[in-house]
């Protein structure tokens, strides 16, 4: 009997699509929700990878241009009011304040300062929370996807003591394929949340690097212009 038990299970298809289409309603659902998740997740991952490497080589450059000698207002005509660049928008946004707190006799507003601070400071922040966007979700996906793929493998090994009752058998053949197919849901979870950490963790350095160098752009920016006003 042992052996024909062991011949049965032996037979049958253990291959992650058997897996799937013989799993119940729910367990299907949480499995394509897994999928997409971590289809989600990678696309971010992805994107943002390729957004960070791109806003890198472009604070680069245009580091390269502001301490090249060149005129502050020649290298503001060149960029225009609405630059590319993430960097080249924090200095937009320092300039153009620059050149509207003076009055038409050449003089400068008083309060200039404390408004090119804060020009510059919002040009930061809205830059950070653009960079940081898609972000959240590799954090939820990082934290949820475990709790998903367990609740999957409870209902799979709940529906599989089920089968065990109704057929009043507890041989390899009947508990094998529930209890398999109750933990596809647990790695699928797994899979998802693993890459979403790692990355979650890396993307959200990488971030605050590059945030971290526009404020000290945005910082000695100030200072320069700080002793413009001093003269």
């Amino acid at each position: 009997m042992e052996t024909e038990t062991l011949a049965a299970a032996g037979q049958m298809d253990f291959s992650m699509l058997a897996l799937f289409a013989r799993a119940s309603l729910v367990v299907k659902l949480v499995m394509l929700l897994l999928i997409a998740a971590s289809v989600w997740s990678w696309a971010i991952i992805i994107r943002k990878h390729m957004a960070f490497r791109a806003a890198r080589a472009e604070a680069a450059r245009f580091d390269a241009a502001f301490w090249s000698g060149e005129p502050l207002d020649d290298l503001y005509r060149q960029l225009g009011p609405e630059p590319d660049g993430r960097a080249a928008r924090v200095f937009v946004a320092g300039m153009t304040e620059w050149q509207r707190s003076h009055r038409d006799d050449g003089r400068l507003i008083p309060g200039a300062q404390a408004r090119i601070d804060r020009s510059m400071d919002v040009a930061v922040g809205r830059e950070a929370d653009d960079m940081e966007r898609g972000l959240p979700i590799l954090a939820t996906i990082g934290s949820t996807a475990p709790f998903v793929g367990l609740f999957g493998t409870v209902w799979g090994i709940m529906t599989a003591f089920i089968d065990i009752a109704e057929q009043q058998s507890t041989n390899l053949a009947v508990v094998a394929p529930g209890i398999a197919e109750a933990l596809l849901a647990t790695g699928l979870g797994l899979l998802a949340a693993i890459p979403a950490v790692v990355f979650y963790n890396k993307l959200s350095a990488d971030q605050g690097r590059i945030v971290g160098g526009y404020e000290s752009f945005s910082d000695e920016f100030s200072t320069l212009l700080s002793r413009q006003l001093d003269t």
